[in-house]
């Protein structure tokens, strides 16, 4: 039971995390869009990915909010923070420039407070997934 509790709350806190940064992006837009495309990385993808994100983001969500597809959803969303936290690592070590594509309030964290807020995320999230496999077994 406490189990189950514990795979609840992390979900509900990855569907609160993907909803919000996924809203903030879409409704700045123009943005979002115009520091994807500022970036030394991804710059020729700024456009596609301006909008496969917060789409992403938003179907990871749903895949939570389901119990059957919450696995799923838990390993999409271990994925994605580890590729954020790979390209924000990328970026510090190897860009003279680093825009901020984040949505919300987590565009005013420093990069380091970003790295360890993702960190936390991922731990959680391997919690959330190690505890789903043992529970299912």
């Amino acid at each position: 039971m406490l189990t189950k509790r514990l795979i609840e709350f992390i979900s509900a806190l990855l569907v609160f995390l993907f909803i919000y940064t996924s809203i903030s992006k879409l409704l700045d837009y123009t943005a979002f869009n115009r520091q994807l495309s500022q970036s030394p990385f991804i710059s020729r993808y700024a456009n596609i990915i301006s909008w496969a994100l917060p789409l992403g983001e938003l179907l990871i969500a749903g895949l939570l909010l389901i119990n059957k597809t919450r696995l799923s959803g838990l390993y999409c969303s271990f994925f994605l923070l580890n590729l954020f936290t790979f390209y924000l690592t990328a970026m510090l070590r190897y860009s003279p420039y680093i825009p901020c594509s984040c949505g919300g309030v987590l565009q005013h964290l420093s990069w380091q407070a970003h790295i360890i807020f993702n960190a936390a995320f991922i731990i959680l999230t391997t919690m959330g997934v190690l505890m789903h496999v043992k529970k299912s077994r």
